[in-house]
């Protein structure tokens, strides 16, 4: 092992930590010293100083790919088929292909912090946005000269904000304080629209933290909540309202938020954390889904299991992904594709690395190229086998988001490398589009217009109520550093999907001001009055979608959800004017309670109306 960098020395002597004993991942003995007295056990530093050119360097793309892996993957996975039904593809024909193919607009400068975090707020207007408290360093100074106090004996401490509150229309700033640390943390919203977040690094592992949304709100931090660290862990709300905290560095374990001021005394072993690791690890930020049986998907690595969150064990598993690895640092990405009634629910995995070893090469400065395949898996299916997709390109640390039409959408990221300081090249500048319910394979993926602003390592994006998307962040380096090859950025984007196709503008839905309930209970029937601007539109022409705010961070977007409702009649009650008659989601399962971006579609065409907030209670 090569001596640390002068950097890393420096580093470490500025963030020693307590000396107080960190709980056991499994209750039964004490983690390795090194996870508090370095960065981490597996962490390395990169050449972000390195020549761009480096991307080059071509390898052999059979290194360090698991021996399981074939060059024909037919032999392990399902041919894929189309899944669109006759009177869907009926009321939904194929748009032309020279489609409009999206917008970029710069939104701000000067995020204040880069977004390592990301997620959108309900009924305020504003996205959270935050990294860590370790580098002490950002963009902006916290409110009236307020500072975080780091040492009472020397006095030392900490002005700058490492958690803000933007405006999503005029991009206006609130800075917020944090104390403990949140780098590389997780998170999500409770069913009230506040919230809470889990974990961190050093003093901030252990910790849940919760932000209420009012003027004068802060952060409320429980630095000793959970019983084990969680760095690079991911979080989920179940059907019964219970939030669940799933891996982490050294912690091949889980457990459930307690009540705020609470403490767990345990966490519940999870063998199978530890038997995903790998010298890479490669099993960190698991992709988590809470399945409509009420079960929790949760993939790492190649593997997925069905964990009960009632009995604490694992009831299904499920088979291997080939193609090589999915999760940190060999990021890929993941959604639960969007439910419906009489529809299997489907996960979608995308990306990551071939190569066992990409995050160990990445540090010795070479650079694997990532992958470019799909999985998709029915969950709920007796015995499902994963089927293929192919991406136009590959990608490694990209986000997907779920649009209101039901397509996901594929951004940031890189082409080659893996997650970690310094230790990917090649950004992929280009968004792209996917159909999961194209009869045409050939209509499956769809490139848009590239940005210009490379999103790599802590990079992140959010849908917004407009259904434009919000992308921020991206810092590689080791602090704020601005003359890297990829300089830690602060500037924010909003892309507008094809959807705001200027020449179709005309055709979009919109929902009247009070035209749909604020309040909805489950298997409610509701009205939502709607303005169109076509004279004759079937009811099958009508989509109405409710959506959870993904919280992203690592390309894993948190809890995101997308539920197509069951619309039982649409009737025009006057020119260009439609009440849409639909039902409220059946169950916690299929939609646990909080707050959801409701949208109207025009079937026909895909084109979203801008969303309202909707709470779904019991």
């Amino acid at each position: 092992m090569k001596p640390p960098s002068l950097c890393l020395l420096l580093l470490l002597l500025a963030t020693a930590v307590s000396s107080q004993p960190a709980p056991s991942p499994d209750g039964s003995a004490d983690p390795p010293a090194s996870l508090f007295e370095e960065l981490g056990p597996k962490e390395k530093f990169g050449d972000t100083f390195g020549n761009p050119d480096d991307f080059k360097k071509q390898l052999p793309n059979d290194i360090g790919t698991p021996e399981f892996v074939s060059s024909d993957l037919s032999d392990f996975v399902e041919k894929s088929t189309g899944t669109l039904h006759k009177e869907e593809e009926e009321a939904r024909p194929p748009l032309p292909v020279d489609e409009w193919k999206g917008k970029w607009e710069l939104f701000t400068d000067n995020s204040g912090v880069s977004a390592m975090h990301m997620i959108l707020i309900p009924n305020v207007d504003k996205v959270l946005m935050y990294d860590a408290t370790i580098w002490r360093i950002s963009k902006i100074l916290l409110p009236n000269g307020q500072c975080r106090i780091l040492n009472e004996a020397t006095g030392e401490k900490d002005c700058w904000a490492h958690s803000v509150l933007m405006d999503i229309n005029t991009a206006k700033l609130f800075p917020l304080e944090l104390k403990t640390d949140t780098w590389c943390s997780s998170g999500g919203l409770l069913v009230d629209g506040n919230l809470i977040s889990t974990g961190g690094f050093q003093g901030g592992a252990n910790t849940v933290r919760y932000l209420d949304m009012c003027p004068t709100c802060n952060w409320r931090e429980y630095p000793s909540a959970l019983s084990a660290p969680r760095w690079y862990s991911t979080q989920a709300q179940l059907a019964d309202g219970r939030m669940i905290v799933i891996g982490g560095r050294a912690a091949p374990s889980f457990e459930y938020i307690p009540q705020e001021g609470k403490s767990n005394a345990k966490p519940f072993f999870f063998d199978f954390l530890k038997q995903t690791t790998d010298p890479d690890e490669n099993n960190l930020y698991p992709f988590v889904f809470l399945s409509p049986d009420k079960n929790v998907f949760v993939f790492a690595n190649n593997r997925s299991v069905l964990l009960n969150p009632d009995t604490n064990t694992v009831v299904k598993e499920f088979p291997v992904l080939p193609g090589g690895h999915r999760n940190y640092p060999a990021s890929g990405m993941a959604v639960l594709l969007p439910l419906e009634a009489v529809v299997d629910a489907e996960v979608l995995v995308c990306g990551g690395s071939a190569h066992i070893d990409s995050y160990t090469l990445a540090s010795k400065d070479m650079f694997y190229e990532a992958l470019q395949d799909c999985g998709r898996l029915q969950i709920t299916k007796p015995r499902p086998n994963w089927r293929r997709e192919l991406m136009p390109t590959a990608r490694i640390m990209g986000d997907m988001l779920l649009l209101p039409t039901g397509a996901v959408l594929m951004i940031n990221g890189a082409i080659r490398g893996a997650s970690g300081w310094g230790f990917a090249r090649e950004p992929n500048l280009t968004p792209v589009l996917f159909d999961y319910k194209a009869v045409d394979k050939s209509h499956l993926f769809k490139e848009l217009n590239p940005t210009t602003i490379p999103r790599m390592y802590h990079s992140t994006s959010v849908v917004l109520p407009d259904n434009r998307v919000l992308v921020a962040g991206s810092n590689t380096n080791n602090g704020y550093i601005y003359d890297a090859m990829f300089p830690t950025e602060l500037r924010v984007e909003k892309f507008s999907p094809p959807y705001f196709d200027p020449s179709r503008a005309d055709k979009k839905p919109k929902i009247v001001d009070g035209g749909c309930p604020k309040e909805l209970k489950y298997g409610q029937e509701f009205t939502v009055k709607v303005e169109l601007n076509e004279n004759k539109v079937s009811t099958k022409n009508f989509q109405v979608t409710m959506y959870v705010p993904a919280f992203t961070t690592h390309g894993v977007a948190m809890n995101q959800r997308l539920i197509k409702l069951f619309v039982k009649d649409s009737v025009k009650v006057g020119e260009g004017r439609y009440d849409v008659t639909c039902n409220a989601p059946p169950s916690t399962a299929v939609a646990p309670e909080g707050y959801f971006l409701l949208s109207v579609v025009y079937y026909k065409l895909r084109l979203p109306s801008a969303a309202v907030w909707v709470q779904l209670k019991n």
